[in-house]
């Protein structure tokens, strides 16, 4: 027997996949303590319908995850926020199979021992609603004893430095998590777009290389007055990690002369598109983070804004 739940088939009486006797998920949800919970699938190895799952997901100006970007995820490692990913201890990757055997939705999670916290690192799920609350419920009853948790507060392998998660993109998710009591913070404009950027003005830099990021540097007077930094492109997308300009060298336009060499740059790398990030939450009165000139700045040099990014917290 298998139930349907947002036009998603999930398996009833499959062995450790059994869903409630034929009841819908949501109905189990609602029904409280005491009824059998969804029984979700422990993975160590990526498989490919794991990445279709995955890519479903998928947001504009992010590559295409692969198995290599699966299975870094599931053994814990990131490219972006390693050192966050070190304090984590007790992770898991589970799946919820569907009554066809491929994942109907999955999830991962762990343990921050530093602080007790509870971390989940990410879920997919097609976006269906009773499959998003069935992993969440599941990932909060196995952090039973945290006096937090935490919910899309740092970047993973599966996507390109995407450290929270996109809410117009992901509204069951979100829904899902706010619902529960997950309190959500507006963390993040995440921006793209396409290459080459022709017509932005430039200025001559000198190039250094940081890890696998490279930094274009403007020098005066033996002083770094301005910096941009960008990642390799990763299927044809780049990433402008970081633009700043030292108050001295501001308001001649050396910022946009700055963006259209690292634009530039970029495409000479190959990149078809370019996102960024922008951490615009300050609050009005905060005059020192406002990053009202920079969002100016992009959106006058044809970056369109993709979606906002939020990151969550459960307090028990």
């Amino acid at each position: 027997m298998a139930t349907s739940s947002g036009g998603i088939t999930l398996a009833a009486g499959v062995k450790e996949a059994s869903l409630f006797s034929g009841r819908t998920i949501t109905e189990t949800a609602e029904r409280g303590a005491g009824v059998p919970r969804p029984a979700l699938t422990p993975v160590t190895t990526a498989t490919p319908e794991l990445v279709e799952l995955i890519n479903a997901d998928r947001m504009p100006g992010q590559p295409a995850c692969t198995l290599a970007m699966v299975q870094a995820a599931i053994d814990g490692t990131s490219p972006v926020d390693s050192a966050w990913w070190a304090e984590l201890a007790d992770l898991r990757t589970e799946v919820l199979p569907g009554a066809d055997g491929t994942p109907a939705g999955a999830i991962a999670y762990a343990r921050r021992p530093r602080d007790g916290a509870g971390v989940i690192l990410w879920l997919h799920a097609r976006e269906v609603p009773a499959v998003v609350r069935a992993l969440l419920d599941h990932a909060l009853v196995e952090l039973a004893g945290c006096p937090t948790v935490e919910a899309f507060t740092f970047a993973t392998a599966l996507g390109l430095g995407l450290e929270a998660l996109p809410v117009r993109h992901r509204p069951a998710t979100h829904s899902a998590l706010t619902d529960l009591g997950f309190a959500g913070s507006d963390l993040w404009r995440y921006m793209c777009r396409d290459l080459p950027a022709a017509g932005l003005p430039t200025c001559a830099y000198r190039t250094r290389r940081d890890e696998d990021r490279r930094v274009l540097e403007v020098e005066r007077d033996g002083k770094v007055i301005a910096e941009a930094t960008i990642g390799d492109p990763v299927d044809g997308v780049g990433v402008l990690w970081w633009i700043g300009v030292e108050p001295v060298a501001r308001g001649d336009g050396l910022g946009l002369r700055m963006l259209g060499a690292a634009l530039a740059e970029l495409a000479a790398s190959g990149a078809q598109q370019v996102i960024l990030y922008v951490d615009d939450d300050a609050p009005d009165d905060d005059p020192e983070r406002s990053r009202a000139a920079a969002n100016a700045m992009y959106e006058r040099a044809g970056f369109a804004e993709v979606d906002r990014l939020w990151s969550y917290q459960l307090t028990r």
